[in-house]
């Protein structure tokens, strides 16, 4: 990679203000104190390892989990400038991890030439956040070491020995007074690791869990960049050509992108900006959606593929069963908050539209195979648009000679403020005469379902609207479906999936987790979904108020516990239950339904990528992976109903 020539030294650390508010208000910096926020924490000290290599000078990261969740990371960087900063009287390093908004990565005189860390508060916040923090850094010959408490110095910078090497070290123990568990997903930091690599040609970065006699380790180095990406991503599906893509341009914000067309229905396109990944897009997606737009409409147009009669493709046609990752390199993001989540900067828009523009009319001329496989998958997607919009059509207008816009099976509840109103989705008509008999009428509402619903993996957007067991949910939930999506319209704050604990009911959960993923997906990033968490058992005995049981290893927990008082196993009525069904309107309420004592599981999605893999996986076209899914999670498996 080449490197950024610029002077690296104490004159470019800049301090722009002080430390105080960090430990009072932390979501403010890492969004929240749960294990997300957690993993933040070692995502903003790895960013300034990746940092280090965007400029040219990192090579290898190496991150562990160490016994009692310590996080150690260590680059072969330039390491931390350790010599007197200017204006605080205290080393860089100690000012880089003490003062909030002190770093190298401000303004155009900086010690990097683009960068994650906009804010420049990682350091210092995780600093800031941490019981302890220990840093090593290596550089000017020597091995120089400081150590904090809470944010506060408790060993100045000194030098510790010689080296001829650079880098910087950092162990940190997070603060357990702050969040609320200190437990790190080994999953969830390697698929992220795994993403910097891809997106950092050639950088080697390696991640090691030794918590556990069994250590987890994992390496990851992609010199194909996001080619190799894309390749992963579209791993488990069917390609419609099997090279990607590539697009790349070296200029004032150079440009990076790879393209690959499958058979699926769904779109997945990933945006970064400076290794960040902008989840909300902006600009750069912007004008990659404008010229892919444009690109195909022209060719087909300049190739008769689009008659002169004929409208245009619409982008939506265009990007069905893409799968890209957009990436860009700017010098002064301007970002939406601390989270970054949506790039701003106009500018970007234009670059990258005229850029691809170029690019890709180029490939299309020179591979005509591969232009003529997506366009026909294309013009496919237009007519089965028009054929969803009437069939949509169709639905409105039924509705509304009918005079209801909610489905018949409904019961609705009698508040109308979504924020305290939920619905359940509940498997069966049986359970569902059970819970609209058991719930509180005031804000809970019931949707029956029967039967197995429509598998949308394997679905266009017109085989949905109209199909009778996912139009129900559709209307109920109030807020359209796809493009069309809107999560101001929610009905309910809360929308609850409740089917019974064996194999039919987790493939309903499945079903309609997939349908609300592909075409709900705003429903699960703003947390409005929920599975409902029934009994699998409950212990009854005569003068004995009934216990119910949500897992074997509570059921044995309970055994424990009572023949700690005395009660035998063989004195108890132990009831399995085998679906909801099972249970009176009471026994529904006081296990699953009243907010008091009933268990939510709610549904999250940390990683997106991961979450597209398991849907595909498990609800796609392709056999082989999800035979190799099976086989490989068969031993995770409990409470298996055959």
């Amino acid at each position: 990679m080449e490197k950024f020539e610029h002077e690296y030294g104490a004159d470019q650390i800049q301090v722009l203000e002080g430390l105080e508010a960090v430990r009072k208000r932390p979501g403010m910096y890492i969004g929240s104190v749960s294990v997300r926020g957690l993993h933040h924490l070692v995502y903003e000290i790895v960013d300034n390892a990746v940092d280090e290599a965007l400029a040219g000078y990192c090579k290898n990261i190496n991150v562990t989990i160490e016994p009692g969740n310590i996080i150690s990371v260590e680059d072969d960087g330039r390491g931390i400038p350790v010599d007197i900063h200017p204006k605080t009287g205290i080393s860089a390093a100690e000012t880089v991890y003490t003062v909030l908004h002190a770093g190298g990565k401000f303004g155009g005189d900086s010690g990097y030439k683009v960068s994650g860390g906009l804010h420049g508060v990682g350091s210092s916040v995780v600093n800031a956040l941490s019981n302890w923090t220990e840093v090593t850094i290596q550089r000017d010959g020597g091995i120089f070491q400081m150590s904090f408490e809470k944010g506060k110095t408790v060993k100045k910078l000194e030098r510790i020995g010689d080296s001829n090497k650079t880098g910087t070290k950092v162990r940190f123990l997070a603060d357990d007074t702050i969040f609320e568990t200190l437990e790190y997903e080994y999953e969830v930091l390697e698929n992220r690791f795994r993403e910097m690599a891809f997106l950092t040609k050639g950088l080697k970065i390696s991640i090691e869990d030794k918590r556990q006699e069994d250590i987890k380790k994992a390496e990851f180095c992609f010199e194909g960049g996001l080619v190799s990406f894309v390749e992963y991503l579209n791993k488990n599906k069917e390609k419609l050509h099997q090279q990607p893509i590539y697009i790349e341009k070296n200029g004032e914000v150079p440009v990076e992108i790879a393209i690959q067309y499958t058979s699926a229905y769904s779109e997945n396109i990933y945006t970064f900006v400076n290794n960040i990944n902008t989840i909300e897009g902006g600009t750069h997606l912007e004008g990659f959606k404008r010229a892919l737009t444009k690109v195909f409409n022209d060719y087909a147009r300049n190739h008769n593929i689009l008659k002169e009669k004929d409208a245009n493709l619409q982008g939506e046609d265009i990007r069905e069963g893409i799968t890209a990752v957009v990436s860009v390199k700017v010098k002064e993001p301007q970002f939406e908050g601390q989270t970054k989540t949506k790039l701003g900067n106009s500018e970007v828009t234009g670059i990258v539209q005229s850029m691809v523009n170029e690019a890709l009319a180029t490939f299309l001329e020179e591979n005509p195979q591969v232009a003529k496989a997506i366009l026909e998958k294309c013009i496919s997607a237009s007519r089965a648009r028009e054929a969803a919009r009437k069939a949509r059509e169709l639905v409105r207008k039924k509705t509304s000679m009918e005079g209801a816009t909610l489905p018949g099976k409904l019961a609705d509840c009698s508040s109308k403020n979504p924020e305290e109103c939920e619905v359940y989705i509940v498997e069966g008509d049986s359970a569902g005469g059970s819970a609209k008999q058991g719930r509180d009428r005031k804000y809970q509402a019931i949707l029956p379902l029967w039967g197995k619903m429509l598998n949308v993996e394997k679905s266009r957007a017109d085989k949905i609207y109209g199909n009778d067991k996912l139009q129900p949910v559709i209307l109920a939930i109030g807020a359209g479906i796809g493009a069309d999506f809107d999560i101001t319209k929610i009905r309910y704050g809360k929308v609850i999936i409740m089917a019974d604990a064996d194999v039919d009911g987790s493939h309903i959960r499945t079903l309609l987790l997939t349908f609300f993923f592909r075409y709900m997906r705003p429903l699960i990033e703003n947390g409005n979904v929920y599975l409902a968490q029934p009994p699998l058992y409950k212990l009854s005995k005569k003068g004995m108020e009934d216990i119910y049981c949500y897992t074997d290893e509570d059921l044995a927990n309970r055994f424990k516990e009572l023949e700690e008082k005395g009660i035998q196993r063989d004195q108890l009525g132990i009831q399995r239950y085998k679906g909801l069904g099972e249970m009176n309107p009471d026994q529904l309420w006081e296990t699953t339904m009243d907010p008091k004592t009933r268990i939510l599981i709610k549904v999250t999605m940390e990683d997106a990528i991961k979450a597209d893999e398991i849907f595909t996986i498990l609800m796609g076209d392709e056999i082989g992976p999800r035979r190799a899914f099976i086989e490989e999670n068969a031993k995770y498996v409990k409470n298996l109903d055959v």
